[in-house]
């Protein structure tokens, strides 16, 4: 086994240490471990979902650290592309909520999410992201929107061979 040492501060410690206590862990090495595993879990699963998806990226940021509204506009900007919706919450007079709605390359997506999720003074960040396909079977081209491709659940094409209730 190896030991790992991190700094945390001291608010943070307090709320860990009440949150592993009222979780029934022995310590706080227990519960690092079961976070470290979930994170683990949460990369396989994301390097598992294919070559695209749709995602949510919510994320909470203080928005008084210096310059980060501005650098994450500039990442926003950069990725004009995977961005699709973006909404603003203001919590209080420090915290801001944003989600952003994205599409696109599943590794770009992801680059992205964890761009915006490591910017000093962003807490709290999570994608939620499901693989679809790239569908260009359009009926109709003229109304292939600005040349992108479409994207399709990954059960879609099992939902347009079979037959529908009825049909014999």
């Amino acid at each position: 086994m190896q030991r790992v040492t991190i700094s945390i501060d001291e608010d943070l410690a307090e709320r860990f240490d009440t949150l592993i206590r009222g979780s029934g862990y022995q310590s706080r090495s227990e519960a690092v471990r079961d976070l470290v595993r979930q994170a683990v879990e949460d990369q396989r699963q994301e390097d598992a979902a294919g070559d695209h998806c749709v995602a949510n990226l919510s994320y909470i940021y203080d928005h008084h650290t210096r310059d980060l509204a501005q650098r994450l506009t500039d990442l926003g900007h950069a990725h004009h592309d995977l961005v699709v919706a973006a909404t603003h919450v203001h919590l209080d007079h420090e915290a801001c909520f944003e989600s952003a709605i994205l599409k696109g390359p599943t590794r770009d997506v992801l680059d992205y999410a964890n761009g915006v999720r490591a910017q000093r003074g962003v807490r709290y960040g999570t994608v939620n992201l499901i693989g679809v396909k790239l569908n260009d079977h359009h009926h109709d081209r003229s109304h292939n929107h600005h040349g992108q491709a479409h994207l399709s659940p990954p059960d879609a094409e099992a939902r347009h061979r079979a037959p529908s209730k009825g049909a014999r």
